[in-house]
């Protein structure tokens, strides 16, 4: 046997079959075999397998045991000239497998070699090669000066980014990603360090094929998309913590104690201060604009006032007391900013259409509000107004500002992404259609054909060899990929060279899934029948959130009368403040064995939706069940929820599993 490919799987289905449909479609002249350890997954990843890749030499873990111990398992059972460390959410080109093997029978003196890798966005990932970490190079990543001076030799080092990404190189440090290294050197330096559960195995593997007299290559004429699939993701205190602890592994076992002790020292104070960035970052990501909304709403509403008074009131020996500031302001922004964030204006980009709409409701409830205050509160509805547009006119501009910085100024105006599909005629309809099952409209503009015989149909654009004079002239936001009609060597090249703007996907052969990823620091994202519900979209997430707070607060100063009908009086108040502090939700799937995995994970409930029907679970069919619980995912409203819960009230203290 020449090649081992072993992948270590960890609840990516979805991805993981695109990884091993881009492996078995490797063009090769030798005899090799794929390993996959499925480290307890409970997303139906090992019946995938079965079903789809009986081929497959799965071994089955029934816990998960991390990176190192899974791959570990797999090499122990090869008997492989060479071994490939390939991650579950990657892409490779059908020569790959070729060339790498091909790379390392020429050159007897490589215990490792790795390949030019690029995020699902066409972009460069830098740990493609990297250098040995140190205390000098700690600090200089730790302070950005690697960033600030990426092509020089001192401050470079992390990434080896004065290194020519396109030519081949001896490197310190290969990513786990993709690594392929010879049987036989790992017989003679160890397998991967089991003390490392995620992150920091593969820099301790590389370190010691260096340190055993090896070389370790960098080999960019070779290419794979690495998703970034993964479940830890960079903007994450979780990322923070398990990244740098590995550092810290990796300085105790191959350091000297004064070169390891300066290093350790770094790491640890790396990880308060990564730490505090990331909470720093988080915080301005998820409200940062919040507070800018409030600054804005709040500056226009004192303008404002002040105009009203000296135009208006003066004259008349008027003017507004405090309670205008102190009472009215702080009503009118939580309403103001309540609207903003049910209707998704603090995404990462929203439109401008978006936050006229949810500032005008908000306005609209305002005004209602206004004739129920006290009369020396009514100031005046023109005030209100005045603020309204003021408001929106200062906010819109402050979110173009940021969209203008980042290349999405356009979605600040259309709602709807411009989608090309680069496929066959009967592909690219198949694929449309999974795009609107799913809810994910698109302004389809056409497809591109990978042959001519398309030419005549009045939606194809073009052949796929024009597609950058295509984009050019369609200016779409939107692409998609068919893995069955495109080779994944197209697909790496095209996404690699064109504009970084655009969103690629790939829709996965013989699936209805469509797999993408944005940047190195996201996880990857699907598009599938199996997160095609209602219940899933981002707005009706956060309603449901918002109903379940008012509610478990309007249940709290009902509570001297709910209490008193409970059936179960002893959960009562556990669920209101659980479902307060977002543990569980009022209203949740009935829980069948073996069947919630199936539908968008949400919290547990206390009522479900059999509540509406006034069976008991135990007097109908099990079937039935699963699909009340599949019409709530599916056709999700809010009003289902506050429902459930009207009719139900005597059932608020239920404890369900």
């Amino acid at each position: 046997m020449k090649l081992s490919i072993v992948i270590v799987n960890y609840n990516v289905k979805y991805f993981l079959h695109q990884t091993l449909n881009s492996v078995f479609k490797s063009v090769v002249d030798f005899e090799y075999e794929v390993f996959v350890v499925d480290n307890a997954s409970v997303d139906d990843s090992v019946e995938m397998i079965k079903t789809v890749f009986p081929q497959v030499r799965l071994i089955e873990s029934k816990e998960n045991l991390g990176f190192s111990k899974g791959n570990n398992l797999a090499i122990r059972k090869s008997q492989a000239e060479y071994i490939l460390l390939l991650n579950p959410d990657t892409v490779i080109q059908e020569d790959t497998l070729q060339q790498v093997v091909d790379f390392m029978d020429k050159h007897q003196d490589a215990g490792a070699v790795g390949v030019k890798m690029y995020d699902g966005g066409g972009h460069f990932l830098p740990e493609s090669k990297r250098g040995f970490p140190s205390p000098k190079v700690a600090f200089y990543k730790m302070f950005g000066l690697s960033k600030l001076f990426p092509q020089s030799k001192e401050f470079g080092t992390y990434h080896l980014t004065y290194l020519d990404k396109d030519e081949i190189h001896e490197v310190d440090v290969l990513s786990g990603a993709f690594m392929l290294l010879r049987k036989r050197v790992l017989n003679e330096v160890g397998l991967l360090d089991e003390d490392y559960f995620m992150y920091g195995e593969d820099i301790d593997l590389s370190y010691k094929v260096v340190k055993a007299g090896y070389k370790n290559y960098y080999y960019p004429h070779a290419s794979i998309i690495h998703f970034k699939g993964e479940s830890t993701k960079k903007g994450s205190l979780n990322y923070v913590r398990v990244f740098y602890q590995a550092m810290i592994i990796f300085a105790q076992k191959h350091l000297s104690d004064k070169k390891g002790g300066r290093l350790i020292g770094l790491l640890k104070f790396a990880i308060v201060f990564r730490a505090g960035l990331t909470l720093l970052n988080n915080f301005f990501t998820r409200i940062g604009r919040q507070f800018i909304d409030i600054f804005i709403l709040s500056s226009v509403f004192w303008i404002v006032s002040w105009y009203w008074e000296h135009s208006f009131r003066l004259e008349e020996g008027l003017t507004f007391s405090d309670l205008h500031f102190k009472i009215n302001l702080p009503i009118y922004l939580f309403i103001w900013i309540t609207f903003n964030y049910l209707y998704g204006v603090y995404e990462r980009v929203s439109n401008v259409y978006t936050i006229f709409v949810s500032m005008l409701l908000g306005t609209i409830v305002i005004a209602a509000v206004y004739g129920f205050l006290p009369i020396e509160l009514r100031t005046s509805r023109g005030i209100i107004l005045m603020t309204f547009f003021l408001g929106t006119f200062f906010i819109s501009l402050y979110r173009m500002l940021l969209a203008w910085r980042k290349g999405h100024l356009k979605q600040m105006f259309y709602d709807t992404q411009r989608l090309i599909i680069v496929a066959a005629a009967d592909e690219s309809k198949r694929i449309l259609t999974l795009m609107n099952e799913i809810n994910q409209k698109r302004e389809f503009v056409g497809y591109v054909s990978p042959d001519q015989k398309d030419a005549a149909d009045p939606l194809c654009l073009g052949n796929s060899h024009k597609i950058w004079d295509i984009i050019q002239m369609t200016n779409v936001d939107e692409i998609i990929f068919s893995a069955k009609d495109i080779n994944t060597y197209d697909i790496i090249r095209q996404i690699s060279s064109y504009n970084k703007n655009i969103k690629y996907r790939i829709a996965v052969e013989e699936t209805d899934v469509i797999i993408s990823s944005e940047s190195k620091n996201l996880s990857g994202e699907l598009f599938t029948y199996d997160i095609g519900f209602k219940i899933n979209l981002a707005r009706n997430i956060r309603f449901k959130r918002f109903v379940d707070i008012n509610i478990s607060l309007l249940i709290l100063i009902l509570s001297p009368i709910l209490f008193f009908i409970q059936k179960n009086k002893k959960g009562f108040f556990k669920n209101v403040f659980c479902t307060l502090n977002g543990a569980k939700t009022w209203v949740s799937y009935y829980p069948v064995a073996n069947e919630n995995r199936q539908l968008p994970v949400i919290n547990h409930g206390v009522l479900n939706p059999l509540d509406n029907l006034n069976i008991k679970p135990d007097m109908i069919d099990s079937n039935l069940i699963i699909r009340q619980n599949y019409l709530y995912a599916k056709d999700y409203n809010v009003l289902t929820d506050i429902l459930t819960v009207f009719n139900s009230l005597i059932h608020l203290g239920r404890e369900m599993d």
